[in-house]
């Protein structure tokens, strides 16, 4: 049966989308963007500030969902501009530092707000 995750921690959704979905033991993530629920809007700076609280938002979402980034299985990253591809992977080494999950990451033309980066995830509920 598919559930609908709400993270109370995670910024509202920008349309008509959920945090993400549960099916079985699977956690499916929207694309998390950086925008801080807190100050409200984009974080400003770089793309490694971004990536940080896009990253801090999957979180969010995989906890509300019953897993964490240790259960991770997969991630799509999508970058604004490629050239920021050595940043954002020196935040995301930060993130997974072991055990890495399997990832794909695009460069794409644009993202939604402007953003440059935007981070999903497929994960498993944590056992009990």
């Amino acid at each position: 049966m598919k559930n609908v995750i709400n993270a109370e921690n995670a910024p509202s959704a920008i349309g008509p989308y959920s945090h993400g979905t549960t099916y079985g033991d699977l956690i499916f993530t929207s694309g998390q963007l950086p925008v801080c629920k807190v100050k409200g809007g984009v974080v400003e700076g770089g793309v490694a500030e971004q990536s940080k609280q896009s990253l801090e938002n999957l979180n969010h979402v995989l906890l509300a969902g019953g897993g964490s980034l240790d259960t991770v299985l997969k991630t799509t990253c999508y970058l604004a501009d490629i050239n920021d591809f050595a940043a954002f992977n020196e935040v995301y080494k930060a993130y997974f530092k072991t055990d890495c999950p399997a990832r794909s990451c695009f460069a794409v033309k644009d993202l939604p707000l402007g953003v440059k980066v935007e981070i999903e995830a497929i994960a498993h509920i944590k056992s009990k």
